[in-house]
């Protein structure tokens, strides 16, 4: 596949930020669903820890970007369970 890859672009130079745009483009995508995985909303087991968004602290960044919330100065609300 790679090297297909590199003997269109060879042939065809105007391919080359097609290629580089689809690369960022698939890595980014796939970074993002690696961020996702290991977020505290997911729970790949089970048995031992079945709801692991309990154990968070309330000054947990949930977002990627927060641009108006300051998790610093946030209280706890709501019981412990």
């Amino acid at each position: 596949m790679f090297r297909t890859i590199y003997k269109q672009a060879k042939k065809h130079p105007g391919l080359m930020p097609q290629f580089l745009f689809m690369f960022v483009g698939v890595s980014g995508a796939f970074l993002y669903l690696i961020r996702l995985a290991r977020g505290p909303y997911i729970s790949w087991d089970r048995k031992n820890n079945p709801e692991p968004w309990n154990n968070l602290a309330p000054t947990y960044q949930y977002k990627l970007v927060a641009v108006t919330t300051d998790y610093e100065s946030l209280k706890k609300e709501g019981p412990d369970f």
